[in-house]
């Protein structure tokens, strides 16, 4: 049982255990870095738990997590009707848009195997048939306002420390250091996902369905491995 298990949740599983790896790494990394910084300011040193805690470690968390997952929302979102030739990532040349009920396996053509509310109408299945671009929206938002609060705190501390006024929430949006921390992230998830989308036309991984089988023409779209 375990072993089925194991095997049918292996990617999720492999990805799970690398984020807690990487998240505890992060962790140790930062509190180092973190009293060492305070070494030199000659300030005391602070514990493991006070620094995963602070809105110092909690900042740079949150700086990553609203860009991932604002990739993932804009991702979905445009695959819906954006397309590119050749390109496993894109659907076929032929199917921007919603696509039809019928296509869709929803309301009269869904099969008994599919979930309920793909049967349903109205408010249920307008949930359900954006379920994914709700969730990692939600997600998004949720995570780019967790960073706003933290980094207003962090903000603030370091005014402090230069004998500053603090500022409020709504003018800390407002200012360059917000948005010097959004951009730096959001750039880079445009730049990798435009990346994969353009050079999964031309190059290949044999096994992953990120990628075209080995011997399909360059030319074929919305083909997977």
């Amino acid at each position: 049982m375990v072993r089925k298990f194991l095997k049918h949740n292996g990617l999720s599983l492999a990805f799970l255990g690398l984020f807690h790896a990487a998240l505890c790494f992060q962790a140790a990394a930062g509190h180092a870095d973190f009293n060492e910084d305070q070494d030199r300011h000659g300030d005391p040193r602070i514990s493991l738990t006070r620094y995963v805690t602070s809105s110092e470690f909690g900042s740079a968390v949150m700086e990553n997590w609203q860009s991932e997952y604002l990739q993932f929302t804009l991702f979905i979102l445009g695959t819906v009707w954006l397309l590119q030739r050749g390109s496993p990532e894109s659907k076929r040349l032929d199917k921007a848009g919603r696509e039809s009920d019928e296509e869709q396996n929803v309301g009269e053509h869904a099969g008994p195997d599919s979930p309920g509310w793909a049967r349903a109408t109205g408010v249920r299945r307008a949930i359900y048939e954006n379920s994914l671009l709700l969730v990692m929206a939600a997600v998004w938002i949720g995570s780019w306002f967790a960073q706003s609060v933290v980094g207003v705190t962090e903000y603030n501390a370091a005014r402090l420390d230069h004998r500053q006024d603090s500022v409020s929430w709504a003018v800390y949006l407002t200012k360059a250091d917000f948005w010097e921390k959004t951009l730096q992230n959001w750039q880079s998830e445009f730049l990798a996902v435009g990346s994969m989308v353009i050079l999964s036309v031309y190059l290949r991984q044999r096994g992953s369905p990120e990628s075209k089988p080995v011997g399909t023409p360059h030319h074929a779209t919305g083909v997977e491995g």
